[in-house]
């Protein structure tokens, strides 16, 4: 526990604040179309678990394509007949069957 002293030393504003009784804090942009709050936020993805399409476009060869899905198969995450499924995407349309390549930094530019 710190004394209240060295709290004031570290933190001079905020035990000015927190001993005021009061703290202010100017707004000067609010949101008016909040149907639109995805874009607006730079948490999107905060809350995002990817799948494993997810990581397929991540990857630069159908065989690291293939290793992703015979591992997240393999942990139960998916289904054989998923697996499957996926393997002969893979086959038919190659890697541009499952989207665009997600690129390094993809979740902090597109949030």
């Amino acid at each position: 526990m710190i004394d209240r002293e060295r709290f004031k030393r570290l933190f001079p504003h905020l035990a000015r604040e927190m001993e005021g009784g009061e703290s202010k804090v100017q707004i000067d942009q609010f949101r008016q179309n909040v149907e639109h709050e995805d874009r607006l936020t730079d948490r999107r993805w905060a809350s995002h678990n990817p799948d494993v399409v997810d990581f397929i476009r991540r990857c630069d060869t159908a065989e690291q394509a293939e290793e992703i899905i015979s591992y997240i198969e393999g942990r139960g995450e998916i289904t054989a007949e998923r697996a499957s499924e996926l393997r002969g995407r893979l086959r038919a349309e190659g890697l541009a069957g499952f989207g665009d390549r997600k690129e390094p930094e993809f979740y902090h530019r597109e949030g």
